[in-house]
């Protein structure tokens, strides 16, 4: 890596597992800055860090004009001011899930990175495991066949306690519930294997606990290609899964489902069918070299964006795209109409899922 970028990560709940996807690249970035409210909690995360410093005020952290990258791990209804905010100031930005409250938002966040000439890199980092990439091997290699059928598992845990926490399960903190802040990643993995979606039909409720935002989803979707997909949502289950099985014409998948987290690693099966031969599987993927995988695979296919040698890895185009996704589930659960995708212009939801939340 060719130079090395300062980074000031703000929030210091889920920004501890950025940390650790940035110490996995030291010679391509230095964490520079914890800042959270919670001075307490921010050296905690600090001490993990060589040289970082503690800062309580976003503002402090804006003026600084030795950091290059401001990531944003804060609840999701402060995503917005922030994302904008650091673009002024001449930061590039990466901001975690979801990106924003709205398709209208996502534009707006598109017209001030050009404004600013920065980027604004949506967190997809799920994409980065190691059977997820030998996925897009066998795809690319024409081994796979044209996608038929998939079904997603995303069955979790999420105890009362849980919502302990100020923000989460209101409609107003969270912005949403299951389907924007846990199967999100699911249903990315999704599209990003098997392509984008033409037609939605869903059911959100909320089963689980007193909350108000969803918490049990049942999802069907027929992609652009004609392939038909389920998918089961969850915030109830006893043991936690997140399982993917994608059949291809040629070959089928299936990941393990644990670690529930990092559903796009460990040990995929792919079982070739038809005429295509199990040792024509075994051939492409012949030579694979494993990668860094999760937030650390990120932010080091992030590096060469960042130093303008190499394209943006995930851009607000994702992030558009999959919060059309999430739009058209809550407009069709709530309407119990299917919803087409591409979204009109006009159409109501884009301004914002909000009023269509269970």
């Amino acid at each position: 890596m060719s130079r090395q970028f300062r980074v000031a990560v703000i929030g210091a709940g889920i920004g501890a597992d950025h940390v650790l996807g940035y110490n996995a690249n030291p010679e391509g970035y230095e964490v520079a800055i914890i800042c959270d409210l919670d001075a307490a909690r921010a050296e905690t995360l600090a001490a993990t860090v060589p040289d970082a410093i503690v800062e309580t005020s976003f503002e402090a952290v804006l003026a600084r004009p030795d950091i290059d990258l401001v990531d944003i791990c804060l609840p999701p209804f402060l995503h917005l001011e922030t994302i904008e905010a650091a673009l002024a100031a001449g930061k590039h930005v990466l901001c975690e899930k979801p990106l924003v409250g709205s398709l209208a938002h996502v534009e707006r966040v598109m017209r001030a990175a050009e404004q600013a000439g920065r980027a604004v890199v949506p967190t997809y980092q799920y994409r980065y495991g190691n059977g997820m990439a030998r996925l897009q091997r066998l795809i690319a290699a024409g081994v796979a066949g044209r996608p038929l059928v998939a079904s997603i598992e995303t069955h979790w845990n999420r105890p009362p306690e849980y919502y302990d926490v100020a923000w989460r399960g209101r409609k107003a903190t969270e912005l949403g519930g299951a389907i924007l802040g846990h199967a999100i990643h699911a249903h990315d993995l999704l599209t990003f294997a098997m392509g984008p979606v033409r037609r939605v039909f869903a059911k959100v409720a909320t089963r689980v606990n007193t909350i108000e935002t969803e918490d049990c989803a049942a999802v069907c979707l027929e992609l652009e290609s004609g392939a038909l997909v389920t998918s089961s949502v969850t915030l109830g289950a006893a043991e936690e899964i997140s399982k993917l099985r994608f059949c291809f014409a040629e070959l089928s998948v299936e990941n393990p489902g644990v670690p529930p987290y990092r559903p796009s690693e460990g040990a995929w099966r792919f079982v070739a069918r038809g005429e295509r031969r199990q040792e024509d599987v075994d051939a492409a993927l012949a030579g694979f070299v494993p990668h860094k995988e999760c937030f650390a695979g990120l932010f080091e296919a992030l590096h060469p964006a960042l130093d303008g040698t190499a394209p943006w890895p995930l851009t607000l185009q994702d992030a558009y795209r999959s919060l059309e996704l999430i739009s058209a589930i809550y407009y069709s659960s709530a309407t119990n109409a299917a919803v087409e995708l591409p979204l009109a212009e006009d159409h109501p939801v884009r301004a914002g899922w909000g009023p269509w939340l269970p």
